[in-house]
């Protein structure tokens, strides 16, 4: 009987790669939000992002042109892994504690393995669903303490929610209906058309600069770092962990992120870790392992 297929060793860095640098947007993102509009500080980053993006397909020599017929799905991409989430997710972090946004912007797993599994009939493994079940309690657990201050921050909960939902609809169109492109194509085309969407809403509604140039060093260095790191590098290493992997396990892969998150904010915004942390992190530890452990080899 043939066990599942090994995962690539480049899923294993990347997973780390994105640990590290997307779990430090949170507290950056935060510190941008100090002096600039929400929506045109993501104005910014996106439009960076596409650039960037789009000079590293270049440099890669890297297919750029969408196929025909791709541009529909790949601007519904745009809008739910992108536009819609960049809005809810924002308004929501100037709600919330960094850490804790972190925390419940990446529920997104909660549902996108019943998606993948309803409109794509991906199987939910047990390793899968263990793994799940470990890392929403480590989630559960770093919630726990904040039941009341998730009370007094009714709308910008549902905000960061809702961004997840809107997430993990745009994880599983992306594979139930590919495009054919690059992993690097791809995410510089959603980040082109999100900074459309971006922009009609920001310029309409915001006021403020447009650029993060004329602000203090704290919120400059948080802007810059939301564009360059989180916008390009993290952008393409998140968009190859869905080319290269199930959705179910590009979902669960991300679940370290939060972890890092809450732990960042906590050091560069004055917060410190207690002992339900610890036992949060020991868990989503143990999700991991679980989902990205060694597998066994076909036919063994």
């Amino acid at each position: 009987m043939k066990s599942e297929q090994p995962l690539p060793v480049s899923v294993y860095w990347l997973v780390v790669l994105l640990a590290v640098l997307w779990g430090g947007s949170w507290p950056f993102m935060k510190l941008g939000l100090a002096e600039m509009a929400p929506m045109r500080l993501r104005l910014f980053s996106t439009g960076v992002g596409a650039a960037g993006l789009f000079l590293v397909a270049a440099a890669m020599r890297a297919r750029i042109a969408l196929p025909r017929g791709a541009w529909p799905r790949v601007m519904a991409m745009a809008f739910f892994n992108m536009g819609a989430w960049s809005l809810l997710m924002i308004y929501g972090l100037a709600r919330v504690e960094a850490g804790r946004a972190s925390i419940l912007a990446y529920t997104f797993p909660l549902w996108t393995v019943p998606l993948s599994a309803w409109l794509m009939r991906e199987r939910i493994t047990v390793r899968n669903a263990l793994g799940l079940l470990l890392g929403l309690a480590g989630m559960a657990l770093l919630l726990s303490d904040e039941l009341f201050a998730l009370g007094r921050s009714l709308a910008g909960a549902t905000l960061l929610i809702g961004s997840a939902i809107s997430w993990a609809i745009g994880t599983v169109i992306m594979k139930r209906w590919p495009v054919g492109l690059p992993a690097v194509s791809l995410t510089a085309w959603q980040c082109a058309f999100a900074t459309v969407m971006i922009a009609a809403y920001a310029l309409a509604a915001e006021e403020g600069p447009l650029h993060p140039f004329g602000l203090s060093a704290a919120p400059l260095i948080g802007v810059l770092y939301t564009a360059l790191v989180s916008a390009i590098l993290c952008q393409w290493a998140w968009y190859r962990i869905v080319e290269i992997t199930p959705a179910s396990v590009s979902s669960m892969s991300t679940l370290a992120i939060p972890v890092v998150g809450v732990f960042l904010s906590m050091a560069m915004l004055g917060e410190r870790p207690g002992a339900t942390d610890f036992a949060a992190l020991a868990l989503v530890v143990a999700a991991l392992a679980i989902v990205l452990g060694p597998r066994r080899q076909p036919g063994c």
